[in-house]
């Protein structure tokens, strides 16, 4: 129940909302929403103003993929040129405006769209890799797998994570030590613990 608190025989603003969402409860989950929406905002503007080189409120759209995968969503390549379908692009110059990327960001955090992947799915990828069945994938099946199959990485995201993943020693990537660096907890991970 809300207290009412009076300032100089008045009743204040703030007490007057807090009796309304104790007869509305509907009214609590409207101001919830608005303030989950903003704070979802935020992070976007934030995260969008990393990339936005010039401070003109654009950026590249290149950028869109990683922007995306820094608010904690984990789209495929197919997934980012859907979603910059929905954002009009400035068609000569390729960028995107902060006033189009932000409600289609939006929506997507909101639904929880682009969930990272689970860590028995990244266990069977890996072991579908390994064709010899023995725990490890040499770089040169890796490279061949990768580059060649699915989607296929550039040589600057193959570089980076051969560099992260392969043992230096040995030069193999032992996939069940890697694959936990690959996992999200979604309870500690923006959008999903929201």
């Amino acid at each position: 129940m809300a207290v009412m608190w009076q300032v100089n025989g008045t009743v204040s603003d703030e007490a007057w909302r807090d009796a309304e969402v104790a007869r509305d409860p509907e009214l609590a989950d409207t101001q919830w929403e608005a303030g989950l929406i903003a704070d979802i905002q935020k992070k976007i503007i934030e995260a969008f103003e990393v990339f936005d080189r010039e401070s003109n409120k654009t950026v590249d759209v290149r950028e869109i993929g990683c922007i995306v995968r820094s608010l904690g969503c984990f789209p495929n390549e197919a997934e980012v040129q859907e979603l910059l379908a929905q954002i009009e692009v400035e068609e000569p110059d390729g960028f995107v405006h902060l006033k189009n990327f932000l409600p289609v960001m939006t929506k997507v955090l909101l639904d929880k769209r682009f969930r990272p992947i689970p860590e028995d799915v990244i266990l069977h990828a890996f072991e579908a890799l390994d064709e010899n069945k023995c725990g490890y994938i040499t770089k040169e099946d890796l490279v061949k797998h990768l580059t060649e199959k699915g989607e296929p990485f550039t040589q600057e995201e193959m570089e980076d994570m051969l560099a992260v993943a392969l043992d230096p020693e040995t030069n193999i990537l032992h996939y069940r030590d890697y694959r936990i660096k690959l996992v999200v907890d979604e309870t500690k991970t923006f959008p999903f613990n929201i």
